[in-house]
């Protein structure tokens, strides 16, 4: 079937198809958490003593009792047996922003030939998947194959139903034999961990005393693309690159802002509460959806939850969009950059810290100038920033999120913090050496009778910072729609450990000469906003005059790519500060840096390689052919004494020598090796392949504008962002 047969086929069957009916909607309380073995299952199937231990593990941090274990495993699988299970599955997260898991069943064969179902406190808790395929970046070689699941008892079991079964999914942290972490867990544990050691520190010398385990909490706001299925399939980029590698931009896009918050269309929303449904069951608090900025564009945000459990589910949200997409003719693409032209989609991650003894350490209250504990804690995250700004970059460093990042539809690589205007004007105040006064929240009279007083901030918001203050909360705005939220939060945790860390040996100190606390807190705040005040910025991040200021003026990095930013995690001072909390040991640092870098030269490599190949096979052939017709067309009537204008013809035959020349110098380009170094290959394939990719990309996508429509063999940009 020619190319333009098989689009307008996928057309047919798309406008004339129905929407999945939507299912009867039970009781949210019914639904709610019922495939999790969480606290109340767990208390309702397990003696008393074991309930109370376990318990105390997930909601203090205890040590984990061994000897509950079999006790534990017993309840788990027979809970799951009852909803159907006959397999088990610990799930863990290697340094791919994946999900991995190793199903094995509950069957135990006995002597006799008949058999049981078995499921030991040792199985729970300790696993050994093959871990040979999986990236280490060079912890081991790649025969030494030993690797360990352990339970991670603080994230609830769960049932992951299928239409061909279902199974019990236990989530768990990934060690290699010589305990080095091979996953984002284990230093996601051990960041909160350090967080909580040195919050502890800094709440006493504040004056409490009773203060509960410091744990942060994490809501990110998901955007992802839907595209319908008949067409994702005849776009080999899509299917392999998650992006679209050519395409002619429609005539519309998204400047009519008449798709962000608009109505949802029917079969999409269909789409969406059958998502709903599977997550609530998950115990994925999924509370707000609409349409985004471009054509085609959705959000998906969830309430806040413990850090270590929203990472968790935040994995299973990107698994659950993309299984439903499937069942309603859809394809989820969750790239960062799927179509050039419009925007691309982020995943914005709310990031607070607090206990349930002092509660939200990062809300200030009716009047931030009066709550000292805020304000500290505030001081600590602007001094993070700064320190470690280059850090954060690098945690959000893919080949996706580069596409990205610094156009005026997402935060600048430059980071910066945004407060808002009140709580800027106190932190100015602060530098002077006194608080006077703040701006207070107010109330707008909107001029109608019949309309309410709406309350007003304080603050505006500010879209252009990537990490920005919003009332009780940061926001780290320019984390990629594709990635794990695990890295950025390791970031988040690890830094404000160091800086807490830090004011509390400076309060101490300030305690110990005699100043009061008062005085001491300002004198401590006064210090870090001299050392640290330049990454506070409340204007238009997407401005050329900021670019130019942070970093000549201000001496902000703008590490544009991910070839810039990675080689930030071998530098000294961030070896010290994940030594230092406990995070990362230096090896399990250098992993991270092979293994990102690597996943970035492969990204790429694929792109490179479907560039070459769907020039060659696709695009070149539409052109040639219908460059032969419109030839012979011409050649014919011209036989006939009727002239038609030959610039048509020779533009796409200049077009085509055009691209192939292209694909000839990216072909040659992507053959080299024998780099000197990592960060050599890195530059290479950001300064040289990507140019050369783009310069096959501006002929082809020229092509399809001169070449007749019954030729062009790819789904075009208009139809997969408009037919739905």
């Amino acid at each position: 079937m020619s190319g333009n047969a098989a689009r307008a086929q996928a057309v047919h069957q798309i406008i004339n198809q129905k929407p999945l009916p939507a299912k009867e909607s039970p009781r949210l309380e019914d639904l709610w958490a019922d495939n999790v073995f969480n606290l109340s299952k767990m208390q309702a199937s397990l003696p008393k003593s074991v309930f109370k231990s376990i318990k105390n593990t997930i909601v203090t941090g205890e040590k984990l009792d061994p000897t509950i274990a079999d006790a534990v495993a017993t309840a788990m699988r027979d809970w799951a047996m009852g909803k159907g299970a006959l397999y088990y599955a610990h799930v863990f997260y290697p340094m791919t922003n994946l999900s991995a898991e190793k199903h094995d069943g509950f069957i135990s064969v006995q002597g006799d030939g008949n058999v049981i179902s078995e499921f030991s406190g040792k199985v729970l808790v300790q696993g050994e998947p093959d871990g040979s395929s999986f990236p280490n970046g060079g912890i081991r070689d790649t025969f030494e194959a030993r690797g360990y699941t352990g339970w991670d008892v603080t994230s609830p079991a769960y049932i992951m139903e299928t239409d061909n079964g279902s199974t019990l999914c236990i989530p768990t942290v990934f060690v290699s034999w010589t305990g080095e972490a091979l996953d984002k867990k284990v230093p996601l544990l051990r960041s909160i961990a350090a967080m909580d050691k040195a919050a502890n520190k800094v709440l006493k010398l504040l004056g409490n005393e009773n203060i509960a385990h410091v744990n942060s909490s994490c809501g990110a706001e998901q955007e992802y693309f839907l595209v319908d299925a008949n067409f994702a399939s005849q776009r080999p980029d899509l299917l392999l690159a998650g992006r679209t590698l050519f395409g002619k931009a429609p005539a519309k896009g998204q400047e009519f802002d008449d798709h962000y918050f608009g109505a949802i269309p029917e079969r999409v929303q269909v789409f969406m509460q059958d998502v709903e449904e599977t997550l609530y069951k998950l115990g994925i608090p999924a509370k707000t959806r609409h349409n985004e900025v471009a054509p085609g564009q959705f959000e998906i945000a969830p309430f806040f939850e413990a850090a270590n459990v929203a990472s968790d589910h935040q994995q299973l949200l990107m698994t659950v969009l993309k299984n439903t997409a499937k069942k309603h003719g859809f394809v989820c693409l969750l790239h960062e950059k799927p179509f050039v032209g419009i925007n691309g989609s982020g995943k914005h991650v709310n990031w607070s810290v607090g206990n349930s003894t002092q509660g939200n350490l990062l809300d200030p209250g009716d009047s931030p100038h009066d709550n000292a504990q805020f304000l500290v804690f505030c001081g600590a995250v602007i001094r993070g920033v700064h320190k470690y700004g280059p850090l954060m970059r690098a945690a959000i460093a893919t080949a996706s999120n580069d596409h990205r990042l610094g156009a005026n539809e997402a935060p600048p690589a430059i980071m910066s913090v945004y407060l808002g205007t009140q709580l800027e004007e106190v932190f100015e105040q602060i530098k002077t050496g006194s608080i006077v006064e703040s701006k207070q929240k107010g109330v707008m009279d909107l001029g109608v009778d019949v309309l309410p007083a709406l309350s007003k901030d304080a603050g505006d918001r500010n879209r252009t910072s990537p990490f920005a203050f919003t009332g009780n909360r940061f926001e780290f705005r320019a984390v990629g729609s594709s990635q794990s939220v695990s890295g950025p939060l390791i970031v988040l945790n690890t830094m404000l450990a160091d800086s807490l860390a830090w004011i509390g040996d400076r309060l101490e100190s300030e305690l110990g000469k005699g100043l009061d606390l008062d005085t001491a807190i300002l004198t401590v705040l006064k210090e870090v906003m001299n050392a640290h005040g330049a990454v506070v910025f409340g204007g238009n991040g997407y401005s050329e005059e900021w670019h130019k200021m942070a970093v000549e003026e201000r001496g902000l990095s703008n590490l544009r790519t991910t070839a810039d930013a990675l080689p930030v995690l071998k530098e000294q001072y961030i070896k010290d500060l994940f030594e230092s909390t406990g995070v990362l040991t230096p090896v399990e640092l250098a992993s991270r840096f092979e293994v990102y870098a690597e996943q970035y030269i492969k990204s790429i490599d694929v792109e490179v390689k479907l560039v070459i190949s769907i020039a060659k096979t696709l695009i070149y052939p539409a052109a040639i052919e219908y460059l032969a017709k419109l030839s012979s067309t011409i050649a014919s009537l011209g036989s006939m004494g009727i002239d038609l204008d030959k610039n048509s013809a020779k533009t796409i035959a200049d077009l085509t020598n055009t691209m192939m020349n292209a694909v000839d110098k990216l072909s040659h380009a992507s053959k080299k090796h024998g780099f000197a170094s990592t960060e050599e290959e890195l530059q290479y394939y950001a300064q040289t392949l990507k140019p050369l990719m783009d310069e096959v990309r501006v002929s082809a996508d020229a092509i399809e504008a001169e070449v007749a429509d019954e030729f062009w063999p790819l789904p075009t940009y208009q139809e997969m962002l408009f037919i739905k």
